[in-house]
């Protein structure tokens, strides 16, 4: 049994991995580099993904019209009031944020690393299908200098659903993206979304029963949000799919925690929905109310992060 298990929660969370780490406490803070995204610029499609709002991904990070450093000490102030020795990973959030000429990125990770001298890793969040052979050369470099880590959207493994979405990209996609990425020792952090229309929770559970077997580091778990704007908004208001209920979202999560890979960190079990944007599930807005119920469920099961992974 892994030490954290012993914790305040059953699972592998980020912060026991980063206070291992770092002995410290450690903050992700998130920039916009102005990032675009080839489903919505006409490359592979227009509009973007069906649960972006027609503002982009944008609505989770910081105001691209302003300064990286300005962005970085927005947030950093705030932090250093009340955790004064903290450590920061600069977190690219908004859009593909690998999508871009060389130069642009090089200067904009670079840029971000030099913003404080606390800064200990950087994170970038970005699509399978946007990772070119020169970009790679380029994170193999950095990955030396500093904590790198790449963030991939798989949302979901069933191509029916992936369709539906309109990703654009499929499940080869992303695990050869995975592979690609871990020939070079880069660490990898899997986003995925429960709730997606049609899917049953046989689906959902099917969807951590791969990511298991493939060579990632972490993940990333929260629920479909429908946001203003989006053109899932248009499908849900005229009633084609149901939301979650709070206590749906806590029995997949508390089995798709039994199920996952005892190494993997779990980076998040809840996401943070932008308020002013957010039709449904209005009780995601309460994110430790949920956080709360998944561990007293899983204390209820008597369940710890992959206790039925050999079952399955």
């Amino acid at each position: 049994m892994k030490n954290y298990i012993n914790t305040q929660h059953s699972y592998y969370t980020l912060d026991y991995y980063l206070k291992e780490k770092y002995h410290s406490k450690v903050f992700k803070v998130a920039l916009n580099g102005n990032f675009t995204c080839p489903n919505r610029d006409g490359t592979k499609a227009y509009g973007g993904c069906i649960f972006c709002s027609d503002s982009g991904s944008g609505d989770f990070s910081g105001n691209k019209e302003d300064s990286l450093i300005t962005q970085f000490n927005e947030v950093k102030d705030i932090i250093s009031k009340k955790w004064p020795n903290s450590k920061y990973i600069a977190y690219f959030q908004a859009n593909s944020n690998t999508y871009a000429p060389l130069d642009k990125l090089k200067s904009l990770y670079e840029e971000a690393l030099s913003l404080h001298k606390d800064i200990v890793g950087l994170d970038i969040a970005t699509r399978p299908d946007c990772i070119s052979d020169e970009c790679l050369e380029y994170l193999d470099y950095l990955n030396t200098k500093t904590d790198l880590t790449i963030e991939l959207g798989l949302q979901t493994i069933h191509s029916s659903t992936q369709k539906y979405l309109n990703l654009c990209y499929n499940t080869e996609d992303f695990d050869n993206c995975v592979k690609r990425l871990r020939s070079k020792n880069i660490n990898v952090v899997v986003h995925i979304i429960n709730g997606l229309p049609f899917e049953t929770k046989s689906m959902m559970l099917d969807t951590i029963k791969h990511i298991n077997n493939l060579d990632i580091q972490g993940i990333k778990i929260h629920s479909l949000f429908v946001l203003k704007g989006s053109v899932l908004a248009s499908h849900f208001l005229n009633n084609e799919f149901k939301i979650l209920s709070l206590n749906q979202y806590v029995d997949i999560v508390c089995d798709q925690l039994s199920i996952l890979r005892d190494d993997i960190v779990v980076h998040r079990i809840s996401g943070d929905p932008p308020k002013d944007l957010l039709i449904e599930p209005t009780w995601s807005l309460k994110k430790f109310v949920v956080m709360n119920e998944i561990d007293k469920e899983i204390k209820k099961r008597m369940y710890y992060q992959g206790i039925n992974n050999k079952r399955c």
